[in-house]
């Protein structure tokens, strides 16, 4: 099962980037209520990608809940890296959970994420061929992620656990990094 579970979380994930986030995540939900949870990694790796799913459908408490599932289960012993690696795609859930409640650990998986996307970076968007996560911070990224999905700053802000202003200053920041002058041209750069 250990395989199979891993095996379906590569399957989930792929639909999570075709844009087909309801089927991912009931995928994901199945093979968890499968038993996948008796295999610690494929297990984390399924929440992570059902945090995906679940901010891209801006269902934020079922983000949350996964997110602490994965988290309790990698905590233990210290299996973190698969939060650094999907840091960009979890819509800034490390930011408004782990980093309040475990500031040590997420300077750790920050730490990850720059080391695990040096390479990735250079391929984020072949279709533009743009790298857009080098001139960003994470939280910047973070918080253009959520632009692109089409939350407002309001919400931003209130999720990421950071002002109105620091929103702004954020999105505005990267957004001149980017050189986009509009919210909806950040798709073409965080979504494809």
């Amino acid at each position: 099962m250990g395989s199979r579970a891993f095996a379906l979380y590569v399957q989930a994930h792929y639909l999570y980037l075709k844009g087909a986030c309801g089927p991912s995540a009931g995928l994901v939900e199945g093979v968890l209520s499968m038993g996948a949870a008796r295999y610690p990694i494929p297990s984390i790796y399924l929440h992570l990608v059902a945090v995906m799913d679940y901010m891209s459908l801006k269902q934020t408490d079922k983000a949350r809940a996964h997110l602490l599932a994965a988290w309790e289960i990698a905590r233990p012993d210290d299996l973190i890296e698969g939060f650094g690696e999907h840091h960009g795609l979890l819509g800034g859930m490390l930011e408004s959970v782990i980093k309040p409640g475990w500031p040590e650990d997420f300077k750790r998986i920050i730490d990850i994420t720059y080391r695990f996307s040096a390479g990735w970076r250079k391929v984020h968007n072949p279709v533009t061929e743009d790298t857009v996560a080098d001139g960003l911070t994470t939280t910047e990224f973070a918080v253009c992620m959520l632009a692109a999905r089409g939350w407002n700053n309001p919400a931003i802000a209130q999720h990421l656990h950071i002002s109105l202003a620091t929103v702004k200053r954020h999105l505005s920041s990267a957004m001149q990094r980017l050189h986009v002058s509009r919210r909806s041209d950040l798709q073409k750069y965080m979504l494809q």
